[in-house]
């Protein structure tokens, strides 16, 4: 290969930046995952159920993310990108269909296939890329992966320390991005990040989420009979939804190239944004989870893990969200700090009352940050502030 055949995989400056077909082709993996994600949790409602679907969570997001970044920088439309990309999905969907017993008899071949996509993935790109004479520093990045690989190879075999050794691999994982340990280096050859690819991509992944949370409830109401409550339940989940895809995409969510663009430091920015976006994505797991137990039992007896769990979601997904407004804006709506402090209020007390109802109140803080937010931008809009 000559430096000029490895310069081709390079996306061109010229071209539009905007989300190519094989990226969404994808993605469609994902929208099974964090379906899985969500039922898993559904089963297992409690601290250690919640941890282990965490970390599943944080490392099918981690090989979406990596592999975001690379198509971001390489040109997805190359056969041999095509083939990583088409790869990386198929490790990805047998990764999903483990999801259940990730921590019981698959958990070696979950970790291997984690293993596979993400060392595999940055040994194609830096082998490539040398080949050409191009500039590739992987190896470090390389030697991290070997070290997490282990501990996840380690973890898929020995049961007992299982849940330790993969939560010591994420924080490896994690921790080499934020050490700038990069996949490879192309500075010197007109490659830089899209702003708009950057934001258009995480959007996309918590529309995938959104998604689950619409299709979770629906699946659920489909397996019993149409009575009303279990309709009504289905349109309070629903009304759920569309209040955290407001409370996402209204200014912040939509500003986010400008806010990649108008940072000091765009690469660190946009690690930033991979970080809050999985707080995210993990509130609205938590909340697709929850509206399993809404319609299955929309005006039956309550209790305490149910209550957590349907309050949970919105908590965590406001958390997201103010620390994305302080990344964006440097500052935080109060609306958010206000929706949360009524919702440790509130809830508590609701553990009496049926689960669709205190989905009910949780949507009617929802509604009130909402509103909140839609006045305060309107007499005070805010652009981009650049960040540190």
């Amino acid at each position: 290969m000559t430096a000029g055949r490895a310069l081709e995989l390079l996306r061109r400056p010229n071209r539009p930046r905007r989300a190519t077909y094989v990226e969404l082709f994808f993605d469609v993996v994902f929208v099974f995952a964090v379906t899985r994600l969500s039922n898993f949790l559904f089963a297992d409602l409690t601290w250690a159920g919640l941890w282990r679907v965490m970390l599943l969570l944080a490392a099918f997001w981690w090989i979406w993310v990596l592999t975001t970044w690379m198509s971001g920088r390489l040109d997805p439309d190359r056969p041999s990108v095509q083939t990583l990309i088409v790869t990386v999905m198929l490790a990805s969907l047998l990764m999903s269909v483990a999801v259940p017993t990730a921590f019981g008899d698959q958990a070696l071949l979950f970790a291997g296939l984690y293993v596979v996509s993400q060392v595999g993935r940055t040994v194609f790109v830096v082998r490539a890329l040398r080949r050409g004479g191009v500039t590739a520093a992987g190896g470090r990045k390389v030697a991290w992966w070997i070290l997490s690989a282990g501990l996840r190879v380690a973890g898929g075999v020995v049961d007992d320390a299982r849940l330790l050794l993969w939560t010591v691999a994420l924080v490896i994982d994690y921790s080499s991005a934020e050490l700038r340990l990069p996949e490879y280096d192309l500075r010197g050859h007109g490659l830089t990040s899209s702003a708009d690819h950057l934001a258009e991509r995480f959007q996309q992944f918590t529309i995938i989420a959104l998604g689950d949370k619409i299709i979770a409830p629906a699946l659920k109401l489909a397996q019993y009979h149409y009575e009303i409550e279990r309709i009504l339940a289905l349109v309070v989940s629903f009304w759920t939804t569309v209040l955290l895809w407001r409370i996402y995409f209204y200014r912040a969510g939509v500003l986010l190239p400008a806010g990649i663009v108008a940072s000091r430091d765009p690469a660190r920015y946009s690690r930033s944004l991979s970080h809050l976006h999985l707080i995210l994505i993990a509130g609205l797991v938590i909340s697709a989870a929850s509206e399993d137990v809404i319609v299955s039992h929309p005006v039956g007896h309550n209790n305490i893990v149910w209550v957590a769990a349907i309050a949970g979601g919105p908590a965590v997904f406001l958390v997201g969200r103010m620390l994305l407004d302080k990344l964006t804006f440097s500052r935080v709506a109060r609306s958010r700090v206000v929706g949360l402090l009524l919702l440790a209020v509130v809830v508590p007390t609701t553990v009496a009352i049926p689960p669709m109802l205190v989905t009910t109140t949780v949507n009617v803080v929802l509604t009130l940050v909402v509103i909140s937010d839609t006045i305060s931008w309107r007499r005070h809009p805010k652009e981009p502030a650049p960040a540190r």
